[in-house]
């Protein structure tokens, strides 16, 4: 893996959460993963039986990758390898979210989100 000095002047996060990566420099392997089940109701109402993410298919369901078919040609000559960054001002990043400055050989990250929406009609829940 080519190797390079990383060097960041200034750098200001307000929030990073939920499985996110600040990483300045290199790495080698990068794995983020994220899972957030969110209910949303016209009332605040808990009914002390909910929140079991794998209940949810989405939980489990395989990821499929497609393979990459096409031939990627790349050269490059690094006579001074410095990444150099004066500046950098982010407001937040969330769910498997990487900022990186450097160099990475492997990443892997996955946020897996199940969102529900309950309406109350005529005095009864019911799933939309």
């Amino acid at each position: 893996m080519l190797q390079r000095l990383s060097s960041v002047d200034h750098l200001k996060v307000m929030i990073a959460s939920f499985s996110s990566i600040l990483q300045l420099g290199d790495s080698c392997i990068i794995n983020g993963f994220s899972r957030a089940l969110a209910v949303q109701r016209e009332a605040e109402i808990f009914f002390g039986n909910e929140g079991n993410m794998s209940s949810y298919s989405i939980s489990t369901k395989p990821i499929p990758f497609l393979p990459i078919n096409e031939a990627l040609y790349f050269t490059a000559h690094n006579t001074n390898p410095l990444i150099k960054v004066q500046n950098m001002d982010i407001i937040g990043f969330s769910n498997s979210s990487i900022l990186h400055v450097g160099n990475t050989k492997n990443v892997s990250l996955e946020a897996r989100v199940k969102h529900i929406r309950h309406e109350l009609l005529f005095g009864h829940e019911q799933d939309l």
